[in-house]
């Protein structure tokens, strides 16, 4: 579901800052030769993504989905000198595809990529999450957020991305559709959760942005 007229969302593109050459690569490159290439963040998405960072000054990030790299990228301009971005995916088809692109942005000493299933590489990742993406599996979000939100400092920020999931969420749901009955449960715990403060957008699928109190 598109939340916004798509002239609209042309023109809020057109007038927000542009996106990065190798990010324009990299959609193009995407597009072409990668299944579902809806997943990625995109220009919009990606400059808030960024934007978010680069106010926050991160040393450490942790992403949870890592796809083709873009949202990482995006991520990576506003670490502080010396910062860190670990991102997780599960598909190692994409990996050459992924780490190529991070060679050619020049940030391979700032992003550490992990093929793995995110639950078990979570606990094995030292340090204090400053900023966490969440944008993996849709079943395991509230997991994700149970492995994270105690290593985070207050003030800490999650962001939680395709919490709207198509308008799903405001529709006549089937038990069966794991994924938007996760979605939902996942949005009414962070609602009810005092230790963070939440605001959900309805950018691009929804993204949820939680502060730690």
């Amino acid at each position: 579901m598109e939340f916004i007229d798509p002239a609209l969302l042309q023109y809020a593109e057109a007038h927000s800052a542009d996106e990065p050459e190798v990010l324009k690569k990299l959609s193009r490159e995407t597009y072409l030769k990668i299944m579902q290439p809806r997943m990625l963040s995109g220009h919009l998405q990606g400059r808030f993504l960024s934007m978010i960072s680069k106010l926050h000054r991160p040393k450490l990030i942790l992403e949870i989905g890592t796809y083709t790299g873009y949202s990482a990228l995006c991520l990576a301009e506003g670490l502080q000198p010396g910062g860190l971005l670990h991102t997780i995916d599960n598909n190692p088809e994409r990996e050459a595809f992924v780490n190529g692109f991070f060679r050619e942005a020049g940030m391979t000493h700032c992003i550490q990529a992990h093929i793995a299933e995110a639950q078990t590489k979570i606990p094995k990742i030292p340090g204090t999450f400053d900023l966490v993406f969440i944008d993996a599996d849709k079943a395991n979000y509230s997991l994700y957020y149970d492995l994270v939100i105690d290593r985070m400092p207050p003030g800490g920020l999650i962001l939680a991305d395709n919490v709207l999931w198509s308008g799903k969420v405001i529709q006549a749901v089937k038990e069966s559709d794991v994924d938007t009955v996760a979605l939902m449960e996942f949005n009414r715990k962070v609602k009810m959760d005092p230790r963070v403060e939440c605001l959900l957008l309805p950018l691009r699928d929804g993204i949820s942005m939680l502060r730690k109190r």
